[in-house]
């Protein structure tokens, strides 16, 4: 006993000793790496290398996994939004809280949204301007394209140009964007929201990634929800969480109205959502001073014009036929989700182009229709015999008849045929009428009387025994086929074959 306690204890004291080894050094020896721990010169575990990855290492891992998410269609608010409750007291001297709070002053003077200093504005404005300035560049270039067109519907439904921004918080100006719960587009419009604003939804086309009509739609929500609240702030955070979040955080609060009041009521992501906005907002204000510089922009808005379509035509069509870049289509027409554009009776569907391309559209537009219709023509079609009918038939069973050869003639199967006409067995009787379902079109020439196939003659009885096939019969016969012993004997199924059955055999 006393030499089986210590079997059990000896690894143990083994590893304690040298975790007490390891707790030894001092921490200044130790690299700037993760360490693997140490492990007995006797142990199973195959040796592992003396690292892994350097602190350097990780955090460009980051860097590249955030980037990645930021560039994804697959994008959240969450993705963009910070949570100052997460972050770290501020350290760096990027921006003076003097500063800030003369900066913010300023734009408050020029906006109807609340804009005043506070400590979780401040700490989210530093982490955008340490951690995320290299994603502005691409943001700034984005909002060259479409800031022109959300002023002009901002302007006219009244609501506060600064609300542009809020396009940002929501997709980062991506109309492709798609968060997990399913909301998508620039103002990510929930389904069911889109459909209460006009957005509709097909296989071919989804209006809420469609940037006019999107912001035409965020236009009017926002303006009824601006008249639920009175405060353009309000407005904000129901537009992330709901008007109930927002109504019940009021009462929680004691009845405050103001969104730095209520925020602690609020959900955890519509409580840093204000705040990103904000961040944005300032941002975008005072670029120049931060060092931020809009990548070059590729077009702009009000150099692009709409073309109504005549046929259906894909985004590769009009590449061949125009020589108009294929990413350049995609990005100006992001609202039809297959590349396509549908022409579908009375939707207007349209293609946006740059405007000095328009005249040779035009001019080229027969020739995209014609290339359009021969690419149809020459996809693969259903062939006719396959066509489904919903028309009913009433077959007289004939002679030599059997369910599988009636099946067969008509594209359906066997148990269709029992099952429609609830057949428990097999057999068939001459004259039987069945009702049939065709999936083959078959002739409309009157079907002259068949010819009783059965041969004349001398034939003898064969006694199928225990392990006889079809084939092993017609072996024994010269010049019988399987196929001759099914009709002569009406079977439709090997499975029909069982010892003890008599078979005529023809010897012809």
């Amino acid at each position: 006993m006393r030499y089986f306690l210590l079997l059990i204890l000896l690894p143990a004291i083994v590893v304690a000793q040298e975790t007490k080894q390891i707790q030894e050094i001092g921490k200044d020896s130790l690299p700037n790496t993760l360490e693997v721990p140490l492990v007995p010169k006797d142990s199973l575990f195959q040796k592992v290398p003396d690292s892994l990855f350097t602190t350097k290492d990780l955090q460009l891992m980051d860097s590249l996994l955030i980037e990645d998410r930021f560039n994804s269609s697959l994008f959240d608010t969450i993705q963009y939004v910070i949570d100052d409750k997460d972050l770290l007291p501020i350290e760096s001297t990027i921006l003076s809280t003097a500063l800030l709070k003369e900066r913010l002053a300023t734009l408050e003077e020029n906006t109807p949204f609340h804009l005043a200093f506070n400590p979780a504005l401040e700490k989210v404005i530093h982490s955008y301007l340490k951690k995320r300035r290299k994603y502005f560049p691409a943001l700034m270039a984005r909002a060259k394209y479409y800031f022109p067109m959300f002023e002009q519907y901002l302007d006219q439904y009244d609501i506060p140009l600064e609300m542009k921004y809020l396009a940002i918080v929501e997709s980062a100006l991506r109309p492709d964007a798609r968060s997990y719960v399913g909301a998508t587009g620039l103002w990510q419009f929930m389904y069911g929201t889109g459909i209460q604003f006009d957005l509709k939804v097909s296989s071919y086309v989804d209006e809420r990634r469609d940037p006019v009509k999107a912001t035409i739609a965020a236009c009017k929500y926002l303006s009824q929800l601006y008249r639920i609240f009175g405060d353009w702030d309000l407005a904000l955070a129901a537009y992330n969480s709901g008007p109930g979040n927002v109504t019940k955080a009021i009462k929680r609060s004691g009845g405050y109205r103001n969104y730095w009041n209520i925020r602690p009521f609020l959900p955890r992501e519509t409580a840093g959502y204000v705040p990103a906005f904000y961040a944005t907002m300032y941002l975008f204000a005072y670029a120049d001073e931060h060092g931020l510089y809009p990548e070059p922009t590729k077009i702009y808005h009000f150099e692009t014009d709409t073309i109504r379509v005549k046929h259906t035509v894909s985004f590769d069509q009009i590449t061949e036929v125009t020589g108009l870049d294929n990413a350049l289509l995609t990005f100006l027409n992001p609202a039809y989700k297959l590349d396509i554009i549908p022409f579908v009776k009375d939707k207007n569907y349209a293609i946006r182009i740059p405007k000095v391309n328009a005249i040779d559209f035009l001019d080229k537009e027969a020739t995209l229709y014609a290339l359009a219709k021969s690419d149809a023509e020459k996809r693969e079609k259903p062939l006719p015999k396959y066509f489904e009918m919903d028309k009913r038939i009433r077959y007289k069973v004939r002679s030599g008849d059997y369910l599988g050869k009636i099946a067969e003639k008509f594209g359906v199967r066997v148990s269709d045929i029992k099952r429609w006409n609830r057949l428990r067995s097999n057999n068939l009787k001459i004259g039987q009428r069945l009702s049939i379902y065709p999936r083959k079109i078959t002739s409309s020439k009157p079907v002259a009387k068949s010819k009783n196939t059965t041969p004349k003659g001398a034939y003898v009885m064969y006694l199928v025994k225990k392990g006889d096939s079809l084939w092993t019969i017609a072996q024994k016969y010269p010049k019988v086929s399987v196929d001759e012993i099914k009709k002569w004997n009406n079977i439709w199924s090997v499975k029909s074959l069982k010892p003890g059955m008599k078979l005529k055999i023809y010897k012809g």
